[in-house]
């Protein structure tokens, strides 16, 4: 199982790439390091951690599936991380002598979380530093950290070699979540930003993510891997977090 990555604390969003450098050495890298120690020792199955919850292309409509085209024009930011990603679900889905599964998950809540009770996230919203940009039309996924790890041992145990969006059945805008997450945990309305003014003070990546990325179907995982998140929304991950 290949969880590996080297995130602490919020990334900046305006050096996206180089935030994300160390983890995207792991990606490739670390990767190719594993696949050969598993091949040495005769592994059958490997399962690697992937994303959802902005590769996917910004066209079409709001809700990707597994078979949908990933972006070809991320932001000139997040190229290397972009294409880190490539690179780790093409490498193990391309192992033929494995069976190679990626897992691509929403973004994560909960406790340990960015977005957990003491987390940096939930304290910028508390704080009105996380503001909505443009129109808050990009979609996101989110997935609570212990259906992510559910979803992982099934995994393991089952499910034919390939890729699948591990997240809830509640794709929401940011429009939509980001102010009932504030109301959930007694926050202020977020502040709302012009999209020109967003990309100015925190880059573009952020503010493609709060206003073009597009969410992600889960039917393949629950088909496949038999598996249903506990928390099927956000809206009540969220609110059992606040109580």
């Amino acid at each position: 199982m290949h969880q590996l990555t080297a995130l602490s604390g919020a990334p900046d969003m305006r050096h996206f790439d180089r935030a994300f450098a160390t983890t995207n050495r792991l990606r490739t890298e670390g990767t190719d390091h594993l696949l050969t120690a598993a091949r040495a020792v005769g592994v059958r199955r490997f399962v690697a951690q992937s994303f959802a919850g902005w590769p996917f292309a910004r066209t079409g409509g709001p809700v990707k599936t597994e078979e949908d085209p990933l972006d070809p024009t991320p932001p000139d930011t997040m190229r290397h991380t972009f294409g880190a990603i490539r690179y780790l679900e093409d490498a193990v889905t391309g192992a033929d002598w494995i069976e190679g599964v990626v897992l691509r998950y929403g973004f994560f809540y909960g406790p340990g979380t960015s977005l957990g009770a003491d987390g940096e996230h939930v304290e910028s919203i508390r704080k009105r530093r996380f503001p909505l940009v443009g129109d808050g039309g990009g979609v996101w996924s989110f997935i609570q950290i212990d259906d992510a790890a559910q979803a992982t041992v099934a995994a393991v145990e089952r499910g034919r070699p390939g890729i699948y969006n591990i997240v809830d059945d509640d794709p929401a805008p940011l429009a939509q979540w980001l102010p009932a997450v504030a109301s959930t945990i007694g926050a202020k309305p977020p502040r709302r930003l012009p999209r020109w003014l967003g990309r100015l003070l925190a880059g573009e990546p952020a503010t493609a993510m709060m206003t073009e990325v597009r969410g992600a179907s889960n039917a393949k995982a629950k088909r496949e891997l038999g598996w249903r998140p506990s928390h099927a929304s956000w809206r009540e991950g969220f609110a059992q977090l606040a109580a």
